[in-house]
């Protein structure tokens, strides 16, 4: 390997051919480096892993190598949600986790996060100073690693139970008893992932009647990838509508991401939920000043935002620029059109647990589904309608996609483009209040095209013509 990269969400790469046990150590020894080089290493790195297959023995080759740097490791004693290894660097004061965890890819891939003191997903100039110290390892430089039980002898690797303080945190941001006196019956999904016995034990702490599938470790995700989708969630779906409960609730592999189901069994869009939850949040918890979202993440945040009288920071896509603003007390919440969120005095990293959780008190306070919330909030504020397509990139797609970046067009879906957003990709603001954003993913060789607009049948036409645009 020439190089080894970090995305918008750490480093993955398909299990035997690139993730392997040699650049496992080469990244955790980059990352013992730079911690070394800021002098923080001497607190502590917490270790955590997901379901994923041998994550146990990637997670020790990673506390081998932080212990021949001199640096001890707390090493989760189960796989664990990436939300929780950020819980416990803040309240630890840790120098910084490592996760090793692929999210929601296919059950091919494995990868690596590194979650800096500050307890968000490393930011840009983070992962280039651990990837310059990457760059001679992969030359012939020297590794070192202690062998792992002379690592325990020494003392640099002790073991710990990450959930019981996490789940006690959620408590003072969750109101407990709304969600009892709401006497719910939920679904669960944990996709084979991290959060089985995490989100299941704190609703049936809250009174709420309980069913989990999927509840063991798998792998292989089933056969299918770990992300609460609604292709995905097709078995979600139909129990929740078979045994007419409030709500289904699903998180990725490793727990940072979301997935809605609604009482009549409808997948309800991540966009969705995070307007809601705004909505309702602002007036329970009183909340004044800003809420942040991506360029990517629908323009009803800015619509309830101002309804209540709150501004919006705009963010390119990756949850690390939204927890920047949530660490630095910036925003009151923040959230992407990926099924990521999380709020002011939770950890600044996406929490799909959390987002469950205060669904579940949104519905049980309110009494009404998620359609009758949703309805009452375009009512109040106006109608949004999103969608996305992911269209494979091929020379002839990338061609054009560098054409269209470098020279938009002035009108677009018969009408006038009145601003061209260039925070992340290129977004295509429209005179009738609509957009169209292109935008080619960091992880994978497809791009992304999202439309927004405030009828179904205007969704459609800008679709449409951004297909068109690209050829498809």
């Amino acid at each position: 390997m020439e190089s080894i990269k970090f995305g918008t969400s750490g480093w993955r790469a398909i299990i035997a051919d690139e993730f392997t046990f040699r650049n496992v150590r080469i990244v955790c020894q980059g990352i013992a480096q730079y911690l070394r080089q800021e002098k923080i290493g001497q607190r502590g790195v917490m270790i955590g892993y997901d379901t994923r297959f041998m994550g146990e023995r990637f997670a020790h080759v990673a506390a081998e190598v932080l212990a021949a740097h001199g640096i001890p490791s707390l090493l989760c004693d189960r796989d664990v949600p990436t939300p929780t290894i950020s819980y416990h660097i803040l309240n630890r004061k840790l120098a910084g986790g490592i996760n090793i965890s692929a999210s929601h890819n296919l059950p091919i891939y494995n990868g690596i996060k590194f979650t800096p003191a500050w307890g968000g997903p490393a930011l840009p100039e983070t992962t280039k100073a651990i990837e310059q110290r990457i760059v001679p390892l992969l030359h012939g430089e020297h590794i070192k690693w202690l062998p792992w039980e002379r690592a325990k002898a020494d003392g640099l690797v002790r073991y710990m139970d990450a959930k019981p303080e996490y789940l006690s945190s959620l408590e003072t941001l969750v109101d407990c008893k709304t969600i009892r006196s709401g006497n719910l019956r939920i679904i669960m999904d944990p996709l084979y992932g991290t959060t089985r016995d995490y989100l299941d034990e704190f609703l049936r702490r809250a009174g709420c009647k309980l069913a989990v599938l999927h509840h063991w470790r798998d792998p292989y995700f089933g056969g299918l990838r770990p992300e609460p989708a609604p292709d995905t969630l097709v078995e979600l779906q139909e129990a929740v509508h078979r045994e007419q409960a409030h709500l289904g609730l699903a998180m990725d592999g490793d727990g940072d991401r979301f997935g809605i189901v609604d009482a009549d069994g409808t997948f309800v869009d991540p966009n969705l939920v995070f307007a809601l939850l705004l909505d309702y949040l602002i007036q329970t918890r009183k909340w004044t000043g800003a809420v942040a979202r991506s360029v990517a993440t629908t323009h009803l945040i800015d619509t309830v935002a101002a309804f209540h009288g709150l501004s919006v920071h705009e963010t390119p896509v990756g949850f690390k620029y939204i927890g920047e603003l949530l660490a630095k007390g910036d925003v009151v919440m923040g959230g992407e059109e990926r099924a990521g969120l999380s709020i002011q005095g939770h950890v600044p990293e996406k929490d799909g647990i959390l987002a469950c959780a205060l669904v579940a008190e949104m519905v049980a306070s309110t009494g009404k589904t998620l359609r009758e919330l949703l309805h009452d909030l375009f009512i109040r504020v106006g109608t949004c309608y999103t969608v996305r397509d992911d269209i494979t990139i091929d020379e002839g797609v990338k061609r054009r996609l560098d054409g269209i970046i470098e020279s938009p067009p002035e009108t677009f879906a018969g009408v006038k483009v009145s601003q061209v957003n260039r925070v992340d990709g290129c977004k295509l603001l429209l005179a009738d209040g609509n957009w169209f954003l292109l935008r080619p993913s960091g992880t994978e060789p497809i791009v992304r095209c999202y439309s927004e607009a405030n009828t179904e049948e205007r969704l459609q036409q800008i679709a449409q013509a951004g297909r068109v645009l690209l050829n498809q």
